[in-house]
């Protein structure tokens, strides 16, 4: 790998348009018709945002967003209008910069719900499991292994919160929330696009383990937003590497939250700046999962 890239903490200084967001990643711009948004190289853990921001991890957040929206158009509509930065001439100042981080997308009046699918019993589902035998209130059988795949995916809806933690919800309680038909068509549609990366995947060698999405709504119609099968909003694990009964090394930020678990950090403060060598590793991971799931460089 040739020098580690400039990593990009904000774009606030090279467009020429409202910023109305910031979130922990991304930044959204209001473009009138449209919205622009921006995906930086911020990382965070443990509800901190971290420094210093990880090269390359935005462009891949962001390319493999478009690739699979691209790939599950036909399945299910997506925001996505273009993620050329040279059509933002006069809007972005600096494109060279900012290339591969941006996607104009439609406005949607979205759904505070996160509709999470879960392939296999792991991370917080696991920990549900053990104390009720459920998760999300779905009752599961007995005697399950951490890690091990369920007969089938389920669905297990969280109620959005922009500040702290999502809450989880019963399925029922989402019907309340949205309307039980509305809840319907989500849990469907959030299922059908798991099980067609879930099969995609495979055949890369990967086991998509579970995943999340968030929806909106344009004239009445429900499309996909934000970002799809990413390594920030799904968890990807090497075949080689499945196993029952251990915490299975995810294709992602693993290797900050192991150095932070792993160091003397308070835990009630924000952590002191990551070492050369975890941001580096951090990069490796994010570009091998781009590359294996697309079979492409990132340029």
């Amino acid at each position: 790998m040739s020098a580690q890239p400039q990593a990009l903490s904000t774009a606030v200084d090279y467009i020429k348009a409202p910023l109305i967001y910031k979130g922990k990643v991304r930044e959204l711009y209001d473009l009138g018709e449209h919205f622009l948004i921006v995906v930086t190289d911020r990382i965070s853990a443990f509800d901190y945002v971290l420094d210093p921001a990880v090269p390359d991890k935005g462009n891949v957040l962001n390319r493999l967003s478009a690739y699979w929206f691209e790939q599950t158009e036909s399945i299910q509509p997506n925001h996505v209008v273009h993620t050329d930065v040279e059509k933002l001439a006069g809007i972005v100042t600096e494109p060279e910069l900012l290339k591969n981080r941006i996607m104009v997308t439609r406005k949607a009046e979205r759904i505070d719900i996160e509709c999470v699918v879960r392939g296999y019993i792991t991370g917080g589902g696991w920990r549900q499991y053990q104390q009720t035998s459920a998760i999300n209130g779905i009752e599961l059988p007995a005697g399950l292994r951490k890690n091990e795949r369920l007969a089938s995916p389920i669905f297990t809806p969280a109620a959005k919160n922009d500040v702290g933690h999502d809450e989880d919800i019963p399925f029922a309680k989402m019907a309340e929330m949205v309307g039980a038909g509305l809840a319907e068509e989500l849990r469907e549609r959030s299922i059908k696009l798991y099980e067609f990366a879930h099969a995609r995947c495979a055949e890369e060698g990967i086991i998509l383990a579970d995943c999340k999405f968030e929806f909106g709504l344009i004239d009445g119609k429900v499309i996909l937003i934000d970002e799809i099968f990413t390594p920030d909003s799904s968890r990807f694990w090497a075949e080689a590497n499945y196993a029952y009964d251990i915490e299975i090394d995810s294709m992602d930020k693993e290797p900050v939250r192991t150095y932070l678990l792993g160091s003397d950090w308070d835990r009630d403060s924000k952590p002191a700046p990551l070492p050369e060598s975890v941001v580096a590793e951090t990069t490796a991971r994010y570009l091998d999962i781009y590359r294996r799931l697309t079979g492409a460089e990132l340029i």
